[in-house]
């Protein structure tokens, strides 16, 4: 397999896009997801496409050992990772004390012990040959406070505050490490979180801008980018930490309701 990059979340959404412009390369792929559908489809789709090596891992991130297994199987297989994106992860909204537990602590295990746990099983062997790239899939809202998607926000400011610190880190070789930074974007996952129907969502991005963004800034070995939305939202980004925080959160409730 060739420059090849391990995709999680890869059967939809941000997560294919960034599967068919690595193939578009002339790339493999070890696509994870627990939609074994979805894979199947990814796959032939890309290999009749492009002509390239796709390589389906169907697993639950949710699940604690899942991040284990799927290292193990790479390294079984031999398959050499130049390349990860971890881009699986999912919210929900709702207040913190009424939103069921369970879907919570998924949020948690799949947005931020997965994502921690396969870039530290991989980081050593980019380290060690010197080359390599990872990309987390963070959001916009990882810069404020999240009322009413209290746990989703800050999964996301994990995301944002480990990347950009393993960057700090990875100074002095060749791996690098990319967050991205997405504002609402047209997947299914603005339906099943139920963010769609919030104030953010009136004019989400195209995924495949989204991801086209992502993937260019991970080439480039750059700290962070921020992809998929207007200036004037930009503008409230910046202007976020000069806001007195109670009127942050108040502003941020407001958009966050369900219409």
């Amino acid at each position: 397999m060739k420059n090849t990059a391990l995709i999680t979340g890869a059967a939809g959404g941000i997560g294919k896009e960034f599967a068919k412009i690595h193939a578009s390369k002339g790339n493999s792929i070890v696509a994870v997801d627990l939609n074994a559908a979805g894979l199947k489809t990814l796959k032939t789709e890309l290999e009749n496409q492009f002509d390239i090596e796709v390589y389906t891992i169907v697993k639950n991130l949710a699940q604690p050992t899942a991040t284990q297994e799927i290292y193990e199987e790479v390294k079984s297989h031999q398959i050499e990772i130049e390349y990860l994106i971890n881009n699986a992860g999912f919210g929900g909204i709702g207040k913190f004390h009424e939103r069921p537990w369970e879907k919570d602590l998924a949020m948690i295990q799949v947005n931020i012990l997965a994502l921690t746990s396969l870039t530290r099983y991989f980081l050593p062997d980019f380290v060690a040959r010197d080359s390599g790239k990872i990309l987390n899939v963070s959001s916009t809202v990882s810069l404020v406070p999240g009322p009413l998607q209290a746990v989703y926000f800050a999964t996301k400011a994990y995301v944002t505050s480990f990347s950009n610190a393993l960057s700090g880190e990875l100074k002095g070789t060749n791996v690098t490490m990319t967050a991205l930074l997405p504002g609402a974007t047209k997947t299914s996952f603005g339906d099943t979180s139920g963010m769609n129907k919030t104030a953010i969502y009136k004019k989400p991005a195209k995924a495949a801008d989204v991801a086209q963004a992502g993937y260019d800034a991970m080439l480039e070995g750059k700290l962070q980018i921020i992809a998929g939305i207007p200036f004037s939202q930009r503008l409230e980004l910046a202007f976020a930490p000069l806001m007195p925080r109670q009127m942050l959160v108040d502003r941020i409730m407001k958009n966050q309701k369900v219409h």
